[in-house]
């Protein structure tokens, strides 16, 4: 399994958001879905050491992510937020930032490329890009740290249609490019159905099914 999570729990305000979950998602592309509130951003966050487990515990290829260092897990495992986060500059500026961490000067026409964007967009003051430009823009940062796994947290929730579309194939292409696994956090789960081969559902901080994409909708 690329990741383990077991009987771990998790509190926000004293309230319970993770309630001894126990699941594991394998390489290739998973989604966690559920409603709002069902624990899923939370999940997502702790694999790669931006929130640890109260109790339980989270394994990073049989290896605890405790025992990991954070930094160098945060560049073998990248999370892309919800909400755009770039860094006043230009594109390229980003990707120079995120790249250091790797010791190597980012190609920016390669990132973009991968990311759905063309080699224009490298000199671009971010404050100027759209919402789904912005996003891309992450998901090219994100790259630029060479990661194994990318993290995804509702990567196409505040786009429209064609763009969403045009993120998914985006997606789809880079497992295929790449060989990066990818766990995408959704709430639609027709997204799911269209990227995903496993499936982890939560409900109110519990599991409440997982699984082959395929056996799991039946």
């Amino acid at each position: 399994m690329l990741f383990e999570l077991d009987s771990v729990a998790l509190h926000r305000g004293g309230e319970p958001v993770l309630r001894g979950l126990s699941t594991g998602l394998p390489d290739g592309i998973s989604a966690v879905v559920g409603p709002s509130g069902s624990g899923k951003s939370t999940m997502l966050r702790l694999l790669n050491r931006l929130s640890d487990p109260e109790s339980g515990s989270v394994r990073f290829r049989g290896t605890d992510t405790l025992d990991l260092d954070p930094l160098e897990l945060r560049r073998q495992v990248a999370l892309v937020p919800q909400l755009p986060a770039l860094l006043v500059g230009s594109v390229t500026d980003n990707l120079r930032f995120a790249a250091a961490f790797t010791g190597a000067e980012p190609d920016p026409g390669e990132l973009l490329g991968l990311a759905g964007l063309d080699v224009t967009f490298a000199d671009r003051d971010v404050r100027r890009l759209s919402v789904g430009e912005q996003q891309r823009a992450m998901l090219a940062r994100a790259l630029a740290t060479q990661p194994d796994v990318l993290l995804l947290d509702e990567p196409t929730s505040a786009l429209d249609e064609r763009t969403r579309e045009s993120i998914e194939r985006t997606v789809a292409g880079l497992r295929r490019r790449l060989g990066t696994s990818i766990v995408i956090v959704t709430h639609d789960p027709a997204q799911a159905g269209r990227l995903a081969d496993w499936i982890v559902e939560l409900d109110r901080g519990r599991l409440v099914r997982e699984g082959p994409l395929r056996e799991a909708l039946e």
